[in-house]
């Protein structure tokens, strides 16, 4: 018989803003990149903008995604890229699954 650790990790420990499939991914590409635009997340999560435009709402509320747009009208582009406290929160929540899956 297994014993278990009273201090291992909890799934409510999960940083629920991240957790959500599209906004994990959002994370892991903004992550990667010094930014994307929007029409590039959209295309790659195959969302509509209305979507992508309320997930990305929800990051940028929590403090992890800052938006930044350029142009105007039909010619302007929206940005996006992770804060300080996104790569953070994005490097903590990793971390979380990886004690939660290594146990």
């Amino acid at each position: 018989m297994t014993s278990v650790d009273d201090s291992s990790v909890r799934a409510s420990d999960i940083d629920q803003v991240i957790h959500s499939p599209k906004r994990l991914t959002i994370m892991a590409i903004l992550n990667t990149a010094s930014e994307a635009e929007f029409s590039y997340l959209r295309d790659r999560l195959e969302l509509s903008d209305s979507d992508l435009s309320k997930q990305v709402t929800t990051l940028a509320k929590a403090g992890f995604v800052k938006v930044r747009k350029t142009g105007g009208g039909r010619s302007g582009k929206t940005w996006y890229s992770l804060t300080k406290r996104g790569k953070r929160a994005f490097a903590d929540y990793r971390d979380t699954l990886r004690q939660i899956v290594d146990g």
